[in-house]
């Protein structure tokens, strides 16, 4: 096999339709555009969404609720998975960037501490936040559950 040789598979290529190019090729007097109108016109385009002046789907269909700007979007990790990293790491404490390290959150995640299985050991968990059940477990092995500051974007 050679480049000059290669050639497409057969019936994969179709021939490409030579429009306004007279009568006797079929594809003449008004080059498959049809009569009239704006799609018929050269430079027509159309606009995303538009439907011919019909109400677009977009506006016909009900919207609810709302999206808060001010939401605080928070990645999860719950008391059994700090047990399992506790284990492999044999860690008495539990940092931001451990977990990062771990790689249960990224580098830029504000974490909180859910309270879904149970630690078995005492130990001292840094977070952006903690559930009621969470930080109740983790301090009554005698551990503490301490809240890390959030960072503020800064307004320029």
């Amino acid at each position: 096999m050679k480049l000059h040789t290669l050639k497409p598979a057969e019936g994969s290529t179709k021939a490409k339709k030579r429009v306004g190019r007279g009568q006797g090729s079929g594809h003449g007097g008004t080059s498959t555009r049809g009569h009239k109108g704006a799609k018929s016109r050269s430079g027509y385009k159309s606009k995303i969404g538009f439907e011919g002046g019909q109400m677009p789907l977009q506006r016909r269909v009900p919207k609810f609720g709302f999206k808060n700007i001010n939401r605080v979007e928070y990645k999860g990790i719950n008391l059994d998975t700090i047990q399992f990293v506790v284990d492999k790491t044999k860690a008495k404490s539990i940092t931001p960037e451990m977990i990062v390290e771990n790689g249960l959150a990224n580098k830029k995640d504000l974490i909180k501490i859910l309270g879904r299985g149970e630690l078995k050991s005492k130990i001292n968990i840094s977070a952006h936040g903690f559930s009621a059940k969470a930080k109740s477990n983790i301090e009554d092995l005698g551990g503490k559950a301490e809240v890390i500051e959030k960072k503020k974007a800064k307004a320029e």
